[in-house]
């Protein structure tokens, strides 16, 4: 490839909000129940039934808008987009195009080289969710749980401001912290609160003119996105540089295969038929409204990170991880609040409990133990009551079943043995058993130590305390 292509990436990132009712109805939007349990005459567009907004809808979505600095329309409306699909029970989805509530809006996220970009925000509209459509394994049908109809979403539409996978994981990342810190949404992904479809275009470095662009719907997780952006980088630039033209396409990715497949020609906006949804009246949005949002506003990371460094004294490195996510900094600051040791706290999190989500893939809201119970584990590792390799080991079942930590290690038996007689007694058997170690130390050599405090651990079933060990070993030895 002789020339040198630029990737022009924007996003629109569709989040369900988290309100116990859907967006025009009263039925529950809990996740998962029984296919259409959640439904009712308005979620499933009967003849006759009307809309009536959730007033929960519109200060979720003001609240995201004014976290990402984007102006609040005082007078918005909304729409009907009208398309036909299964999922889709009233043949046209209720949405916000011509009159959206937030506009003009941004985030900063930090480039590789340390610096900020700024992504800019078109706009964030409210809308409705559509149905699920279940396709049957080996046979051909698809079946409708229309429970997911009527959740309400937003969708925040960048403006083609990335230009790399990267920036695009940096740019959902910032957008995911800022929404669950707000609880406007859980974020899940792996549940469909969160995903983002992806326009894609190449164009020459240097070209002042945007490429044709394709877009590929609700990939839902970050590794799908980045592999998506990839691939199709590389598939516009091979049909380019082959002369054949890039169509505008709606494509679908299959992480699975790792390629796309085109879903349909992309439609234009005459296409949709847009025009005001006559059930509903316009929204007008008080400054007194707007002031109530703005006063609920939580403390966001980096008001958090710099409260951790000022009254918990943690390093600036522990105050980032702990509060890149929200579950685990409200985790930290329960736990603390109970026994009272910031750093010991945040050590247990950033190491352990980190090492654990990474060997099971799980992301920290999936964490099920109680800050009771780690707070308990650190009392008894800082007390002496257990030394650190049975801690660790009390930890692994703490994490797995959220076990009483002080319970667990009553009944089994773990208490470190402080008995300094029974320690002795074991020593000096290991020093007779190990006559070799005992001449290499004597010899100079000084690592011989460790294997005798190992011999005596191994005696003493890991219960003995290894500072204890140590020094009885130098004594005798």
């Amino acid at each position: 490839m002789g020339n040198v292509y630029e990737t022009v990436i924007g996003l629109e990132v569709h989040v369900e909000l988290a309100t116990k009712t859907k967006i025009f109805c009263g039925c529950s939007t809990a996740f998962g129940g029984a296919p259409n349990a959640h439904t009712c005459p308005v979620c499933t567009g009967m003849p006759g039934s009307l809309p009536v907004l959730n007033k929960k809808v519109v200060d979720h979505a003001m609240a995201v808008g004014l976290a990402t600095n984007c102006t609040i329309n005082r007078n918005c409306k909304f729409d009907r987009k009208n398309y036909f699909y299964p999922d889709n029970p009233q043949n046209y989805q209720i949405t916000q195009f011509y009159q959206p509530i937030c506009q003009n809006g941004y985030v900063e996220i930090e480039r590789e080289d340390g610096g900020t970009k700024r992504i800019g925000i078109h706009e964030i509209h409210m809308e409705e969710d559509a149905g699920k459509l279940v396709h049957v394994d080996g046979e051909d049908v698809s079946i409708v749980d229309y429970n997911r109809a009527g959740v309400p979403l937003i969708e925040i539409v960048s403006e083609p401001d990335m230009r790399s996978a990267k920036e695009v994981i940096a740019y959902l990342e910032k957008l995911r912290l800022i929404i669950q810190y707000l609880g406007a949404s859980d974020c899940k992904l792996n549940e469909g609160s969160m995903r983002a479809d992806v326009n894609v275009s190449v164009r020459e470095a240097g070209a002042a003119e945007f490429g044709t662009r394709t877009e590929m719907k609700n990939l839902n997780s970050f590794r799908a996105i980045a592999n998506a952006i990839e691939a199709e980088k590389e598939r516009q630039i091979t049909r380019i540089e082959s002369g054949e033209p890039v169509v505008q396409e709606t494509r679908r990715w299959d992480d699975a295969k790792g390629c796309s497949y085109a879903m349909r020609s992309k439609e234009n906006v005459q296409d949709y038929r847009y025009f005001p949804e006559p059930d509903l009246v316009p929204i007008q949005i008080s400054d007194a409204w707007i002031q109530q949002v703005k006063n609920r506003q939580p403390e966001f990371q980096t008001e958090k990170m710099l409260r951790y460094e000022r009254d918990y004294k943690l390093p600036r490195y522990d105050a980032q991880i702990l509060t890149n996510s929200k579950f685990m900094a409200d985790l930290f600051e329960e736990t603390v609040a109970i026994c009272g040791k910031p750093k010991k706290v945040s050590n247990w999190l950033m190491v352990e409990t980190m090492r654990l989500l990474k060997e099971q893939g799980l992301q920290p809201e999936e964490i099920r133990f109680s800050p009771q119970h780690l707070a308990a584990l650190v009392d008894l590792a800082d007390e002496g009551i257990i030394n650190s390799t049975v801690a660790k080991e009390v930890f692994e079942k703490v994490f797995a079943e959220n076990i009483d930590p002080k319970k667990y290690v009553k009944e089994q038996g773990l208490m470190t043995v402080n008995d300094e007689g029974t320690l002795r007694a074991v020593i000096q058997q290991v020093i007779k058993d190990n006559p070799r170690s005992v001449e290499d130390y004597h010899s100079g050599k000084e690592k011989a130590i460790g294997f005798l405090v190992g011999q005596t651990m191994r005696a003493m079933k890991g219960k003995a305390d290894p500072a204890m060990v140590n020094r009885i070993l130098n004594e005798f030895l």
